[in-house]
């Protein structure tokens, strides 16, 4: 990667002297992270336990809004930055393999809410701990101080890229 970003850079530099784009190396790099992330750690682990990504933020979002462990669909849907018809769909697929119900709302006669059931959340906990172990081994490389270091950093830039 460092080889491609200095060739870039240096191919910048040749082509316009005159600009900066350093910034691009920047972003060019959180971005190969990020699908890099994805493709060889997140989305093989979970797809060893029959689900997808997407299915997996669902039951986990659930999972830690605490019990009874349920939210709106617009709840979720918000939560993690998706269209409604895309969370219908994970919706539907979770409750065919019988990780989520959906119910009435109590409180809305018009509404929905989706709770994990039993064994939505035997999946779950079952799944977190090694959730967990395969981010860190995935972060291996970096120390405790330059992960927070990477976190504040990041946070900031989603501050940034967030503001109205």
């Amino acid at each position: 990667m460092e080889d491609r970003v200095a060739r870039m850079k240096a191919e910048w530099a040749r082509e316009c002297p005159g600009l900066d784009s350093s910034v691009m190396a920047t972003v060019g790099a959180l971005l190969q992270a990020g699908r890099l992330l994805d493709k060889n750690w997140l989305a093989p682990f979970i797809a060893r336990f029959g689900l997808q990504k997407g299915e997996f933020d669902v039951i986990a979002t659930l999972r830690r809004s605490g019990t009874p462990y349920e939210l709106t669909p617009t709840d979720l849907y918000e939560g993690l930055l998706m269209t409604s018809s895309a969370m219908t769909s994970r919706l539907d697929r979770l409750e065919r393999a019988g990780l989520v119900e959906r119910h009435p709302d109590p409180q809305d006669r018009r509404g929905v809410r989706v709770r994990l059931t039993e064994k939505g959340l035997a999946v779950i906990d079952e799944i977190l701990p090694l959730h967990v172990a395969n981010e860190q081994e995935a972060l291996a490389s970096l120390d405790n101080k330059e992960r927070e270091e990477l976190d504040r950093l990041l946070a900031k830039v989603i501050r940034g890229l967030s503001a109205d």
